[in-house]
């Protein structure tokens, strides 16, 4: 936020202080003046156009959902089942209620500073009704109410649009409409997608319509009197589990956000499909499609271990993952162990098939730590994960070490964790991250708050190998057996310090996961769509 202020105030103070003054009086001399305008009027439009680039950036919204339809009061599992998903958020929180007589109901707080619980502990005492929706969020508020012709109904979003300076456009254009800017001057996503259905006849319409426009991914809950319509990301990128218990239903990002909760699993919606829940059962509105390309990186580091997506077990993918590195390994540390949280059942899988013994060399320290990327600034970021990660000397002290995380974004992190070994006594430290080295930023969903593909080492070391040449053939970087490829990760581990670095391979990534590869995104890893 502060990055996107600083950069706004920095095109009006050059457009004011450097460009008019040069402007005025060259504009008062007719004789140059053409060529000058020309030249001029392109510095300025350049300028507006950083402005507005910055102002309208992408939409993103990366979060978790949960909805119940019951008939009963719903607060008690909507405020649990919500809670359930404080991983995929940090910042903002929101609840929403329905009930006959009553109408809609909402709270919003903001949770960057404490958790979910403690700052909706009001709202289940006083909140009532036997609908409900809730939303944690990294990025903007919601669930958000609105009122068009298709009556009063609420809505959640979890995607990311790529294409919102266009859609706006469009949208502004039609019609005498407004949106209300956020902090930063972004546009609030779910918002966006809001405006867009209503510009349908109909829910189901506005919805596939909403889903066809955007560059990106959206799955999208809304309730209504009638119930709550839950529909998945046409490509499926995304997941929406759906459970049953006798007197109610229930929609989650997570499927074991609900299982505590007395509800069972009933099924997941498919690629595109749109259902409505209400608490008599579940009627499917539009069939799912045949293509789906659900995020991997889901069961690499974002997915809970007690989770499934298509059926595939969090915590099994990565033991599966650690196995699979141990088979190609050659190196022989005296311990193995993860980076917590999500390295550690990675860590536990290339123990077991090493028969290298697993150790936890440092603990995370968790009572009151939020997560590490949860300060906006990136500094900030990296000391909070240092300082939640305490070492146990007598397990560091004179050993060699073989850490297995989820995976390298900038690299910063991972090197002071090495660097913190080493201090603490550890004479080797071998890393192996559980996923191919990331070459892309993600076009599809928001798990980095990078906005460069440049924040990732693998580009920068690149850039650092190719210099100044125009092309650059990214596929003999994403290919293990080219020489590229090994340049690449040898300079990575050179940069960071690392005793040894060996990347898992994105063919036995795939086999961890046990789906299809077509039915996987992996553009993050090779850029294919």
């Amino acid at each position: 936020k502060y990055t996107i202020l600083f950069m706004r105030h920095l095109c009006l103070y050059i457009y004011k202080i450097y460009l008019l003054p040069i402007l005025l009086p060259v504009f008062g001399k007719v004789n140059n003046f053409l060529c000058t305008f020309n030249f001029y009027r392109d510095m300025i439009l350049m300028c507006l156009h950083i402005y507005r680039t910055i102002t309208i950036q992408e939409e993103k919204n990366m979060g978790g959902f949960f909805g119940v339809a019951s008939k009963e009061d719903c607060v008690f599992d909507l405020f649990f089942g919500t809670d359930y998903h404080s991983h995929l958020g940090t910042r903002r929180a929101g609840l929403a209620v329905y009930e006959k007589g009553r109408g809609f109901d909402r709270s919003i707080h903001n949770i960057e500073n404490a958790p979910f619980r403690t700052k909706f502990d009001k709202e289940v005492t006083e909140m009532k009704g036997n609908l409900g929706i809730g939303s944690i969020s990294d990025y903007e508020p919601q669930p958000l109410i609105v009122r068009s012709h298709h009556g009063t109904y609420s809505i959640a979003t979890v995607g990311k649009i790529n294409n919102t300076e266009e859609i706006l456009s469009n949208l502004l254009a039609s019609s005498h409409i407004h949106f209300l800017e956020m902090s930063g001057g972004s546009i609030n996503a779910t918002e966006l997608v809001a405006t867009i259905i209503n510009q349908k006849e109909n829910i189901i319409e506005g919805i596939q319509y909403a889903q066809d426009l955007i560059e990106g991914s959206m799955t999208i809950l809304i309730m209504t009197p009638k119930g709550i319509y839950a529909a998945r990301d046409r490509m499926g990128r995304t997941p929406v589990a759906i459970g049953k218990k006798d007197d109610a239903y229930c929609i989650s990002f997570e499927s074991f956000a609900y299982l505590n909760l007395g509800y069972i699993n009933e099924r997941e919606l498919g690629p595109g499909e749109i259902v409505i829940v209400t608490p008599e059962g579940v009627q499917t509105l539009a069939a799912p499609g045949k293509e789906m390309k659900i995020c991997t990186f889901l069961w690499v580091y974002y997915g809970y271990p007690s989770s499934s997506y298509e059926g595939i077990s969090v915590e099994k993918m990565r033991y599966n993952c650690g196995a699979s590195m141990a088979k190609r390994d050659d190196a022989s540390p005296d311990i193995v162990a993860g980076v917590p949280d999500s390295g550690t059942a990675h860590a536990i899988g290339y123990s077991n098939t090493s028969g290298i013994p697993f150790s936890r060399p440092f603990i995370k320290y968790t009572p009151t730590w939020p997560r590490s990327f949860m300060p906006t600034i990136q500094s900030q970021r990296n000391l909070i994960a240092k300082m939640k990660l305490i070492p146990v000397r007598d397990l560091i002290q004179g050993r060699s070490m073989l850490l297995i995380d989820d995976s390298i974004v900038r690299g910063t992190q991972l090197r002071e964790t090495t660097e913190f070994l080493y201090q603490s006594g550890a004479r080797e430290v071998h890393i192996r991250p559980a996923c191919p080295p990331l070459l892309y930023g993600c076009k599809y969903l928001n798990f980095s708050r990078s906005t460069s593909e440049m924040d990732l080492i693998t580009r920068r070391v690149i850039q650092q190998m190719e210099g100044d040449r125009k092309y650059i053939n990214l596929d003999a970087y994403s290919n293990p057996e080219t020489p590229e490829f090994q340049a690449m990760v040898s300079q990575i581990g050179q940069q960071l310090n690392f005793t040894s670095l060996r990347y898992n391979r994105l063919d036995d990534m795939i086999d961890s996961v046990g789906i299809d590869r077509c039915k996987l995104c992996t553009y993050c890893w090779d850029g294919k769509e």
